[in-house]
Order: C-alpha cells, then sequence, then structure tokens
C-alpha cells in the first residue's frame, strides 16, 4: 500500500506524538505468530494484491531519500546485507497491519504508516507521507544537526535481537524461504520511506518543543513586563491616591475661606449700602444748603441795591444838607434883613432838622442791615466750605471701600 492511501479512501488521518502514546502504553503491539501455518497464507496475500500499491511508492521514497539519508540506506542497498539479515518482527508487524488494513479498513489508525522502536530504543513516533513537508527549511535545518549515528545504533540492535532470538522461529525460516531479492528491495525501500518519515516526525516534534519553549520563555517575559506594569500602575495610583486626598483638603481649605469671605462681602455691602444713604443723604442737604445759599445770594443782591439806593439819598442828603448850610449861611447874613420872616425860616430849618434825623436814622438802620445780611453771607459761606469738606471726607471713604472690596475679590 503506498503511503499516500489514506487520503485516497477520502479519510483524515490521525496523528498522536508523544510517550502516552508509546504501544506498550497502549497495548496494541501485534504478538508474534504462533507458527508458520498461519503467518504463510496471509503474507503471500498481502504480497499478491500489494504489489501494484507499493510499485509507484518507490518513486516517491526515492525522491524523500535523496533530501534524507542516513546509514541505514547504505545497510540496506547492500545485497549482501539484505541477504543475511532475514526479516525481524517489525517487518512482520508491519506486513501483518497492511493486510489488516485491506481486509477490515475501518480505523483510520489502519491507514497510517507506523513502525516501533525496539525496547532499546524506548519510542514512537507515529506520521503520514502527506504531513510530511521536503519543502521545510527548519525541518532541512534539524535533519543538519542530526546525529548520523541513530539509525547505525538501531540496525545494531536489531542484529543483537536477531542473535538472542530463538534457532527455530518460524520468522526465519519463512522470510529465508518464500521472499524474493525484488520483494525484500521493496520492503526494504518502504521500511526506509518509514525511517525516514519517523526521523522527519521526530524532527518536527523537536522543532515544536523547541518553539514551544520559545513561547514559555516569551511568555514568562510578558509575564514579567505585565507584574512591572502593575507595579508601576499601583504606585501611579497609591500617588494619584494621594494627589487627591491632597485636592480633597486643598478644597476644603478653599471652600472655608470661601465663606468667610462671603461673610465679610456681606458685611462690607452692608456697610456699602449705608454709605450710600449717608451719600444720599448728604447730597440733599448739600442741594437744600446750596438753594438757600442761592435765596441768601439774592437777598444779600437786593440789601446791596437797597445800601446803594440809601448811599445816593445821604449823598443828596448831604448835598442838600450843604445847599442848607449855604442858605443858612446866607440866611444869617440876611437875619438881619430877613427878622420879619425869621419864624417861618426857623419852621423851615426845624423841618429840615428832621428830615435830616430821619434821614440819618435810615442811613444807620441800612448799615445795620448790610452789616447783618454781611454777617449771614459769612455764616453761610463757611457752613458751604464745612458740608464741601463732609462730602469730600464720605466720597474718600466710599472710594477707600470700593478698592478693598476690589482687592479682597
Amino acid at each position: 500500500m503506498s503511503a499516500s492511501a489514506p487520503h485516497a479512501h477520502g479519510r483524515t488521518p490521525v496523528r498522536r506524538r508523544g510517550h502516552q502514546h508509546h504501544p506498550r502504553l497502549r497495548g496494541d503491539r501485534l504478538p508474534a505468530p504462533s507458527s508458520p501455518a498461519n503467518t504463510t497464507p496471509s503474507k503471500r496475500v498481502t504480497l499478491d494484491s500489494q504489489t501494484d500499491d507499493v510499485v509507484p511508492c518507490v518513486n516517491s521514497v526515492s525522491e524523500s531519500q535523496e533530501l534524507t539519508r542516513t546509514n541505514s540506506d547504505d545497510a540496506l542497498s547492500n545485497p549482501n546485507i539484505l541477504e543475511d539479515s532475514n526479516i525481524d518482527d517489525d517487518e512482520i508487524e508491519f506486513d501483518i497491519r497492511i493486510t489488516g488494513a485491506d481486509s477490515n479498513g475501518s480505523s483510520d489508525d489502519d491507514f497510517s504508516f507506523r513502525e516501533e522502536r525496539s525496547a532499546g530504543d524506548g519510542a514512537e513516533v507515529t506520521a503520514l507521507a502527506s504531513d510530511i513537508s521536503d519543502d521545510d527549511p527548519e525541518t532541512a535545518e534539524l535533519a543538519k544537526l542530526r546525529c548520523p549515528s541513530e539509525c547505525t545504533e538501531v540496525l545494531a540492535a536489531r542484529e543483537n535481537r536477531r542473535r538472542r532470538r530463538c534457532a527455530d522461529y518460524p520468522g526465519l525460516a519463512f522470510g529465508s524461504s518464500i521472499f524474493a531479492s525484488d520483494t525484500m528491495m521493496k520492503f526494504s525501500i518502504i521500511k526506509n520511506e518509514l525511517q525516514n518519515i519517523k526521523n522527519t516526525a521526530l524532527k518536527r516534534a523537536e522543532s515544536e518543543v523547541a518553539a514551544l519553549n520559545r513561547r514559555i520563555q516569551l511568555l514568562e517575559e510578558d509575564l514579567e513586563r505585565s507584574e512591572e506594569r502593575l507595579a508601576t500602575a499601583t504606585a501611579k495610583l497609591a500617588e494619584a491616591s494621594q494627589a487627591a486626598d491632597e485636592s480633597e483638603r486643598i478644597r476644603k481649605a478653599l471652600e472655608n475661606r470661601t465663606n468667610m469671605e462671603d461673610d465679610r462681602v456681606a458685611i462690607l455691602e452692608a456697610q456699602l449700602s449705608q454709605a450710600k444713604l449717608i451719600a444720599e443723604e448728604s447730597d440733599k442737604k448739600y442741594e437744600e444748603v446750596a438753594r438757600k445759599l442761592v435765596l441768601m445770594e439774592q437777598d444779600l443782591e437786593r440789601a446791596e441795591e437797597r445800601a446803594e439806593q440809601s448811599e445816593c439819598k445821604i449823598v443828596e442828603l448831604e448835598e442838600e444838607l450843604r445847599v442848607v448850610g449855604n442858605n443858612l449861611k446866607s440866611l444869617e447874613v440876611s437875619e438881619e434883613k430877613a427878622m420879619a420872616s425869621r419864624e417861618h425860616v426857623e419852621d423851615k430849618i426845624h423841618s429840615l432838622s428832621q428830615k435830616l434825623t430821619q434821614a440819618e436814622a435810615r442811613a444807620e438802620f441800612a448799615e445795620r442791615s448790610v452789616q447783618k445780611l454781611q454777617k449771614e453771607v459769612d455764616r453761610l459761606e463757611d457752613e458751604l466750605v464745612a458740608e464741601k469738606e463732609k462730602y469730600k471726607d464720605i466720597g474718600d471713604d466710599l472710594d477707600t471701600a470700593f478698592v478693598e472690596l476690589i482687592l479682597k475679590d
């Protein structure tokens, strides 16, 4: 049967790796046949029925042999060695499994090519020919690193087992009497192919183990970096918590200060309202005083006008008095001449004297009125200056209060 037989039947191959699938642990290793009579017919049928399937496999095996060649290839290609070394128990098991695959055809494991190492080797590798890529660069690199003496050790172990085998073992006589050189060569080629598949699968498994180790190392590095990031984040969280506590404390202090400032602003606003009321009252008083001042100025102007009029009358009276004096002189001169009209002149003088007295009284009253008005004007001017100073002081206090409010805000 060819290596691509499982895919020809359209079934998915099952790949089993690791020591947990070793045939010794699983119990699917077939025992050696008990007598030649039972083994010979099955082997003959297998060889006759599988000749057509084995021949196409020779080309594919030869191509894989060009890529991977071991010490066992040289040993199997020598005819003398093939004649001296008969088929062993592994070849018999392989032939029996191929026959069981043709007769039953019910299990996926029957379509996979298997080879079991000896007890001295102690491992099993199961693989398919279709799953192995000859162009895999990693497999090629691993093939360069493999020890070339492995197959030699396997052959030596098999030779020791063959020598320890009983002389009347039926497989020896059966192999030496039945198999021809061509059939033996085909079995050797198939065996070599399975050996190459095993080595390739082993290399692939080793590469997978190396990849898993690298992945584990990367995961450990990621874990360390994650722990470092976690520690950094924890430290930052602690710093942020401290900063938040400090901010909360500052906020509370500012709130207390704001409350105090609000109380102070309320007091200042009350004082400002009072100052505004005082300023309004001062403005009203100032307006009233200014109105009174205007009235007093008007009265003063009228008094000055009356005083001027009185002065004019006084001048006139003085002029009259001078005229009267002149007249008296003339009368004195002419007293003697006008003795007859003395009484009349005395009456006239008496009347003139009364008029003069009245004029003098009016003049004195005008002077006193002017003095009173002057005093009143002086008093009003003093009050005006005092009110202006009070208004200026109130305005300065208001400006100072506004500046303090602005600076505190």
